[in-house]
């Protein structure tokens, strides 16, 4: 009976490296598991998930001509398709505001915000100002 592709097997883990776990399946066949196909989650060392001489279930994803045979650890659950995949969020950066300038609200709380807004006009005005002040006085001090 030789592997078919689709079918979980019984393996032994029988080689680590880091690229992957080299896994001896019955009839004296071998096949890899590659580190994408550890687990569902980022794998960074495969030691973390699999140690030399385990059993573990293995789905076989492909056989090559040449003898080579993939598998999946991950694939080989039961249900794979019951379990929906996880996208990776990044995470909601919030501003954290005061609790006491939560409470200022209405007309006051809007001109609380145009006074912020028009001394941060003025300062940013003034700051380019100065900029080029300094970039005039580089550029004229060059030409002499």
């Amino acid at each position: 009976m030789g592997l078919e592709i689709g079918s979980i097997v019984e393996g032994r883990v029988t080689g680590i490296a880091k690229f992957g776990a080299f896994v001896a399946l019955p009839e004296g066949k071998s096949g890899l598991v590659h580190i994408s196909e550890v687990a569902n989650t980022f794998v960074s060392d495969v030691h973390d998930h699999v140690q030399v001489g385990q059993t573990v279930k293995v789905r076989v994803l492909n056989v090559s001509d040449d003898g080579k045979i993939n598998l999946s650890l991950k694939r080989a659950e039961e249900n794979p398709t019951s379990q929906p995949r996880q996208e990776a969020r990044r995470p909601v950066l919030q501003h954290i505001v005061p609790a006491e300038r939560m409470a200022v609200s209405g007309s006051s709380g809007n001109q609380d915000f145009e006074d912020r807004l028009k001394k941060f006009m003025q300062d940013s005005d003034s700051r380019i100002a100065d900029n080029r002040l300094y970039a005039d006085h580089r550029s004229r001090s060059r030409r002499r």
